[in-house]
C-alpha cells in the first residue's frame, strides 16, 4: 500500500506543513487509519479511498475530521500526479465536495481550493483569550472593530486579532484554560493573527489545536479560510486578497494565499512540494 509525503503551503522542501497521503483504496478499517495517522504523527494524514470518485478521509493523530485545508491541497496534488488530471479536481470529503484547481505563476504552480461559505458563530470575551494565550488585554486588537469570533468554512476556528507582532511571538497556550474554553464548543482551533509579518506578506498567523493532538500547526488552510471570510466581513474592503505567513515560530515557514469576498466566496492557495514516497508494510 503506497504512501506519499508532501510539504504543503511550502516555498521549498522541508518547510510548510507535512502531510502523509495513503492510497488506502477501501482496504483499511477506520481503526487502522487512525493507527496509521497516529504513527505518522503529522497534523493530518489522508487516505485516498477511491481515485475515480476522489473519496478522501482525513485523520489527525487523535481523530477523524470532516475537513482540513493543507490535506485537501496535498491530496489533490497526489491525485493529480497519479492520474494525470490537468486543471481541476473535486475531492469528496466528509464535509462535501471541495474543488481544487491549479494556477501557474511563471514556473511555479499554486493549487487553490474553494472552501464552503463562512458561517459566523459566537463572539468570545477578551478575558478568556488573554488567559488561554497567556497575554494581556493590551495585546488584543480592537474588539469592537475586530471581535474574537468563531468562524467556520468546514472546520470551526476561533479567530483572535492581536495588536502587534510581539504578542503573536509571546503566545504560550495555557492548556487548562484552553480545555475549559473548547470543552462545550465545536470550535477547537484557535487562530491568532497580526498585521506585522516578518517579510513581504500581509499577515502573520499562529494556529493551535491541541484537542486534535496538534499543539501548534505550521500551516492551516481551513483556519486561514475562516480568517479570509472573517476579514471580508469585518474589514474595510469587501474583497480580500492577502499573503499570510505561518509556522515561523516552529521553524516551518509557510506561505498561504487568501482570497474572499462579501458574497461568501473563500479561496485558499499555496504550493505543494513532494518529499518522499514509500510503502506500508
Amino acid at each position: 500500500m503506497r504512501f506519499h509525503l508532501v510539504d504543503v503551503f511550502a516555498e521549498r522542501a522541508y518547510a510548510g506543513n507535512q502531510l502523509a497521503v495513503v492510497e488506502s483504496l477501501g482496504e483499511l478499517t477506520e481503526e487502522k487509519m487512525q493507527q496509521i495517522a497516529a504513527e505518522m504523527n503529522y497534523s493530518e494524514t489522508t487516505f485516498i479511498e477511491s481515485f475515480d470518485e476522489r473519496d478522501v478521509r482525513i485523520f489527525t493523530p487523535n481523530e477523524e475530521i470532516p475537513f482540513a485545508g493543507h490535506p485537501t491541497l496535498g491530496t489533490a496534488s497526489v491525485i493529480q500526479e497519479q492520474t494525470d488530471v490537468d486543471n481541476e479536481i473535486d475531492l469528496r470529503l466528509p464535509v462535501g465536495r471541495i474543488p481544487v484547481r491549479a494556477e501557474r505563476d511563471g514556473d511555479r504552480e499554486h493549487l487553490w481550493m474553494t472552501q464552503q461559505s463562512p458561517e459566523f458563530g459566537d463572539r468570545l470575551d477578551p478575558e478568556t483569550l488573554t488567559e488561554v494565550l497567556s497575554l494581556t488585554a493590551d495585546d488584543l486588537g480592537d474588539d469592537e472593530e475586530y471581535p474574537i469570533q468563531v468562524v467556520s468554512t468546514g472546520l470551526p476556528t476561533i479567530i483572535v486579532p492581536l495588536a502587534h507582532r510581539s504578542a503573536l511571538e509571546r503566545i504560550e497556550l495555557d492548556r487548562q484554560a484552553y480545555d475549559s474554553m473548547v470543552e462545550d464548543r465545536e470550535a477547537k482551533n484557535v487562530l491568532a493573527f497580526c498585521t506585522e509579518p516578518s517579510d513581504d506578506a500581509d499577515l502573520a498567523v499562529r494556529v493551535f489545536a491541541p484537542y486534535y493532538g496538534v499543539p501548534e500547526d505550521p500551516a492551516t488552510g481551513s483556519s486561514n479560510g475562516c480568517l479570509a471570510g472573517y476579514l471580508a466581513s469585518h474589514g474595510d474592503s469587501e474583497r480580500v486578497d492577502l499573503r499570510v505567513n505561518q509556522g515561523d515560530e516552529m521553524g516551518r515557514p509557510s506561505r498561504l494565499h487568501l482570497r474572499a469576498d462579501s458574497s461568501g466566496t473563500v479561496e485558499i492557495g499555496g504550493r505543494v512540494i513532494p518529499v518522499a514516497r514509500g510503502e506500508l508494510v
